[in-house]
């Protein structure tokens, strides 16, 4: 007689979920609190298949659906989710069951039609070109920390760096010659970044006579530094940021966070196409990247309705 083999138990999501978060750490090196991020996450979507009484392996389209829009409803005593955290929770579901098709546990990809949360008005601020120019023209004099300063602003503003890629930015990273630096992202990931000209030249004038006198004898890896002579922290970033802004009179408007998304909306309104963009960035999935399309039109129509003269009558 034929014996069939029993059909495998499904694999609980506990076994998965430390399966995958093991991949994420050892193969793409992601920081601590991306992978605890992914684990509250993954426990949190456990939870309401708990509820229906299934498993990650069974769980369809429609099913991942409806635990996306609990999450925006807001169920289960929870608030409702804002849209970019959503976003984050489903790129944590597309990483996972990516992952699962990769080991060949799923022959399918159930988040593959699974349509992200639109980000409604909730756009990052950025400063046009006029008021880029004005907060950098704000660090005067030759002083070192007038040097630091700007060097600082050109740079954030020329290369989109995050706030920790900025104050861990190292001498031996620097290329000056080559116009170009090396940045280390989230989950240590580094990307070469391009240096504009203006840049270059604020980081020499730093480098050679403002950085020097800072540091004195002393020996700092990271190029920019306080007063001290010791790598600038990320309150010290803050507050020279803000100081300047103040004096630009764009305090309400400002953060270091505003010069990256400000050089990614000159940069697409510029001509740059999105996957260079992805890449200078340096964000994992495109999506995140899609945003500043979004902000660019509606920078494209804020100009539109201030020139057009006859925009005002037939706007609605």
């Amino acid at each position: 007689m034929t014996t069939v083999d029993a059909p495998a138990p499904p694999r609980r999501l506990t076994e998965l979920t430390l399966d995958f978060l093991a991949y994420l750490e050892l193969e793409r090196g992601l920081s601590r609190n991306t992978l605890e991020a992914y684990r509250s996450d993954l426990q949190q979507f456990g939870e309401f298949l708990g509820r229906r009484d299934l498993g990650p392996i069974e769980a369809d389209t429609q099913d991942l659906a409806a635990f996306v829009g609990e999450l925006a409803a807001g169920c289960e005593g929870r608030a409702p989710l804002a849209p970019a955290s959503l976003q984050r929770k489903i790129a944590c579901l597309r990483s996972f069951y990516r992952h699962l098709r990769r080991d060949q546990i799923l022959d399918h990809d159930p988040t593959t039609e699974l349509r992200p949360p639109r980000l409604g008005g909730r756009l990052p601020k950025v400063l046009t070109r006029d008021e880029v120019a004005r907060l950098l023209a704000q660090p005067h004099g030759v002083t070192p920390a007038a040097l630091r300063d700007r060097a600082l602003l050109e740079t954030m503003y020329a290369c989109g760096l995050r706030a920790s890629e900025t104050i861990g930015l190292r001498l031996s990273e620097l290329d000056l010659d080559g116009g170009t630096l090396r940045a280390q992202g989230k989950g240590s990931k580094e990307r070469l970044v391009p240096v504009g000209g203006r840049a270059v030249a604020s980081l020499r004038a730093y480098l050679s006579r403002g950085r020097p006198a800072l540091v004195g004898i002393g020996e700092e890896p990271r190029v920019f530094v306080n007063l001290g002579g010791t790598g600038l922290s990320r309150q010290g970033l803050y507050k020279i940021v803000q100081r300047h802004a103040r004096t630009a009179g764009l305090e309400h408007r400002m953060s270091p966070h505003t010069l990256r998304h400000t050089f990614a909306t000159h940069l697409l309104a510029g001509g740059c196409d999105l996957r260079s963009l992805q890449e200078m960035l340096g964000h994992a999935d495109i999506a995140t990247t899609q945003l500043y399309t979004h902000l660019s039109t509606e920078r494209l129509r804020d100009v539109y309705f201030e020139a057009h003269p006859r925009a005002q009558i037939e706007r609605r």
